[in-house]
C-alpha cells in the first residue's frame, strides 16, 4: 500500500486536467452513500468539532464489470479551534482501494486531496455558469483553499485580475504576494462591497455564519461560487443574493441538508427546490442548461461529494 503526501498531490495536479477528469466523473456517476457526520463536543469555551465519513464507489454493475475502478473512503475532522494554533481546520486521510479484489492501494493526504478536488469543482461549474469572456475575479477568504481556487478560476477563465478580501486584511496582503500566475495582476482589497460589484467571478471560501456577499452588490452577468459555509447554520450570500441568481449544485441531496444558503432560503420559502435549476451531474450529461444569457446572474453552490474525492483520488494514483 501507498502512501501519497501532500507534496506528491500536488506535484501531479494540474487544475483544467481535475477539471477534466471530475467532468467524466460527474458523466458516469458512482454509488455515493449519505455521508456519515458525528459531533465531537469540546471543553466549554472551543468551539464544537465534527468527524465526516464518506464512501463511494464505481459503479461497478453498471460497467458490467470490476476490472476498471476504485472503492474509496474519506476520514476528515473539522477542529475550528485549530485556527488559534494556526493548524488546518480540516485535516483527513483518504484510502482508495481495489474495486476487483478490495486491496487496500494507498492512502492520500485527506487535506490536500479535498482542497484540490474543492477548486477543481468550482472550475468545472465556472465552465458552465460563467461569462466565456470573465476577467475580473475576487477572492473572498484567504485561507488554504484560496490559492488553488484562483489557479483554477485562472486556468478556465481569462483573467487579468485577482482581488483578494478576507476580514484580516495583511492575510489578504500576504496571500496576494504568494501567488504567482502569469499575466494576472493579484492584489488585496478592503472595499468588499467595491470588489463584488467589479468583479465578474466572485468565489467564496470560508466558514462564515453571516453572510459576506449582498445581492445588491452583484453586477449583471456575475457567477458567484460558493464553496465554504458547508453547514446548516452558515451564509456566505444573503437571501437576496440567492433569489437574483439562477441557482446551481453540486449535488442535490447535499445542498437541501448541509448548504445553509440554500436551507435558510427554502425554510424562508423565499426559494423552492425547483428553482435549483440543476446539479453538476445534469450540466455535464448535457441533460439541463447552465447560463442562459449573458447578463443572466448565476450562482453554484459546492458542498464537496464522496464522488469529487473518488474521481481526485483516482486521478492522483494512477500519476504518482
Amino acid at each position: 500500500m501507498r502512501v501519497i503526501t501532500a507534496q506528491e498531490i500536488d506535484a501531479v495536479m494540474a487544475p483544467r486536467d481535475l477539471a477534466e477528469t471530475m467532468r467524466r466523473a460527474f458523466r458516469t456517476g458512482c454509488i455515493a452513500p449519505q455521508p456519515h457526520h458525528e459531533t465531537i463536543e469540546r471543553p466549554d469555551g472551543e468551539a464544537t468539532a465534527s468527524l465526516v465519513i464518506m464512501p463511494s464507489w464505481n459503479d461497478f454493475k453498471a460497467q458490467g464489470s470490476t476490472d476498471k475502478g476504485f472503492i474509496g473512503t474519506k476520514i476528515s475532522s473539522v477542529i475550528p479551534e485549530n485556527r488559534r494554533k494556526n493548524l488546518p481546520t480540516v485535516m483527513g486521510v483518504y484510502l482508495l482501494q481495489s474495486g476487483k479484489t478490495g486491496e487496500a492501494l494507498a492512502v492520500l493526504d485527506g487535506r490536500a486531496l479535498t482542497l484540490w478536488r474543492a477548486a477543481a469543482t468550482s472550475a468545472l461549474a465556472s465552465s458552465y455558469l460563467s461569462r466565456e469572456d470573465s476577467k475580473r475575479l475576487l477572492m473572498i477568504g484567504a485561507g488554504g483553499l484560496a490559492p488553488l481556487l484562483i489557479a483554477a478560476h485562472c486556468a478556465m477563465r481569462p483573467i487579468e485580475e485577482v482581488l483578494i478580501w478576507n476580514r484580516t486584511t495583511a492575510t489578504a496582503a500576504s496571500l496576494a504576494k504568494r501567488v504567482k500566475l502569469s499575466g494576472v495582476n493579484i492584489h488585496a482589497t478592503d472595499n468588499l462591497q467595491g470588489a463584488v460589484h467589479g468583479a465578474d467571478i466572485i468565489s467564496c471560501a470560508t466558514l462564515s455564519t453571516s453572510p459576506l456577499v449582498l445581492g445588491e452588490w452583484l453586477s449583471e452577468g456575475c457567477h458567484l461560487d460558493l464553496v465554504g459555509a458547508n453547514l446548516p447554520h452558515m451564509r456566505e450570500c444573503d437571501d437576496r443574493a440567492v433569489q437574483d441568481c439562477r441557482l446551481f449544485v453540486d449535488s442535490y441531496a447535499d445542498a437541501f441538508t448541509r448548504a445553509g444558503d440554500i436551507i435558510k432560503p427554502l425554510e424562508n420559502n423565499l426559494i423552492a427546490r425547483s428553482d435549483v435549476a440543476a446539479d453538476l451531474s445534469e450540466l455535464c450529461r448535457g441533460t439541463k442548461a447552465g447560463r442562459r444569457f449573458y447578463a443572466q446572474k448565476t450562482l453554484f453552490k459546492s458542498v464537496g461529494t464522496a464522488l469529487e474525492d473518488l474521481a481526485a483520488a483516482s486521478h492522483v494514483f494512477m500519476r504518482t
